[in-house]
């Protein structure tokens, strides 16, 4: 029995895609620790990642199939996943978490390029303890450990039908419950009740987990995006955000909405007009073939001109898949083209006053036929009000 996700194709082709990917790079296999990168390849859905105290490996190398090395602990689980092979050994063993083991898996496969790719480069992280790869590293000899994040995002950055199906299922739900803040939420409520009470119901509507819910509020604007609601009460004038970060089957959504708490300054409603148009001008810009850099720019136009001190955020969006975020970054810095199959979210935001920010988030998928694919249901242009 599998709890697979996808059917097995869906993972033949990621494996394929791979192999082609690591050939054309001239690696001989790639080594996964992460747990987004384990589940792309295998499938595998746990909470046992939030341990630190055991690394996992998934080898692909370049011909043939998968060979999961990973703790005794793990081996039923992985079993019912996506893979081909598995190894284990017993842990937690700190002397030696699979270093032996994954010198001699790695050092019986063919070595037609001397060169094994990791985690290293952008936006990638190794979960195993950087002593242990130093010594895997001295241990595989002449064989070069190098960054296999190219390869890793060359796949993840372009989705196939399924994965952006998950995405859409995520962003409708949490659309939905969006929609319903104002029926509970109002004057004088804190912004962690408020918070509290969308993430129940954002569960309730079928949304698997829900990691990352951000809440500010403040007169006219708030002056951050990023922490959690706070014991704040609700005061009128003031502009609420949520930003969700929710996901179905470990694909995320993320995007904001924006309340208004009875009556709000004629500026602040200016502003949220402007930058809801500059989300407007993302959507429509976003195509196949557009560099990043330059929808970057047609939204910066918009908010430049209705007055703009700064935005500390340093880009207007970025990828999305199974980490909230991913490659690319909407910024002035960034050169990828957009392709079909990149979900990327439009998130355009100005701080039109010290202390005061108002941002837009939404998701869409670039197509063939060159028009966006809007994953959530489109913010009204208008805040929702709070009484």
């Amino acid at each position: 029995m599998t709890t697979l996700p996808f059917p097995r194709s869906e993972f033949e082709d990621r494996i394929a895609r791979a192999q082609a990917s690591m050939r054309g790079r001239e690696l001989d296999a790639l080594v996964l620790t992460a747990p987004s990168n384990f589940r792309y390849f295998t499938g595998l859905d746990s909470q046992f990642w939030e341990s630190p105290a055991r690394p996992w490996f998934l080898i692909v190398p370049a011909d043939g199939g998968t060979i999961a090395v990973v703790p005794e602990i793990a081996e039923v689980a992985v079993k019912k996943c996506f893979v081909s092979s598995i190894r284990t050994w017993p842990s937690p063993r700190p002397e030696d978490e699979g270093v032996t083991l994954m010198t001699s898996v790695l050092g019986a496969l063919p070595h037609r390029f001397g060169r094994i790719g990791f985690e290293l480069g952008r936006e990638s992280a190794l979960r195993m303890p950087v002593v242990d790869f130093l010594r895997l590293r001295d241990l595989m000899g002449t064989t070069e450990l190098v960054d296999g994040s190219p390869c890793i995002w060359e796949l993840r950055n372009i989705k196939s039908t399924l994965e952006i199906e998950k995405i859409r299922q995520a962003a409708r739900i949490v659309s939905h419950c969006f929609e319903r803040v104002p029926t509970y939420a109002n004057s004088g409520m804190t912004e962690a009740q408020i918070s509290r009470a969308l993430t129940i119901d954002i569960l309730r509507s079928g949304a698997h987990t829900v990691p990352y819910v951000a809440c500010a509020s403040g007169e006219g604007g708030y002056d951050q995006i990023i922490a959690r609601g706070t014991q704040r009460e609700l005061r009128d004038g003031d502009v609420l955000i949520i930003d969700v970060g929710a996901t179905v089957d470990g694909y995320f959504c993320d995007f904001d909405r924006n309340y208004a708490v009875g009556k709000v300054s004629d500026e602040a409603l200016r502003v949220h007009d402007a930058v809801w148009h500059a989300t407007q001008v993302g959507i429509e810009t976003a195509r196949a073939g557009t560099r990043v850099r330059d929808l970057w720019r047609a939204m910066m136009g918009g908010l430049e001109a209705a007055g703009m001190r700064g935005n500390n955020a340093g880009r207007l969006g970025h990828g999305l898949g199974l980490q909230v975020t991913e490659p690319p970054s909407n910024s002035a810095a960034d050169d990828a083209v957009l392709e079909p199959g990149m979900v990327i979210t439009i998130e355009p935001g100005m701080e039109y006053q010290e202390g005061k920010l108002i941002v837009h988030e939404e998701n869409i998928a670039i197509t063939e036929d060159g028009f966006a694919d809007v994953l959530t249901i489109r913010a009204p242009r208008e805040m929702w009000r709070l009484s």
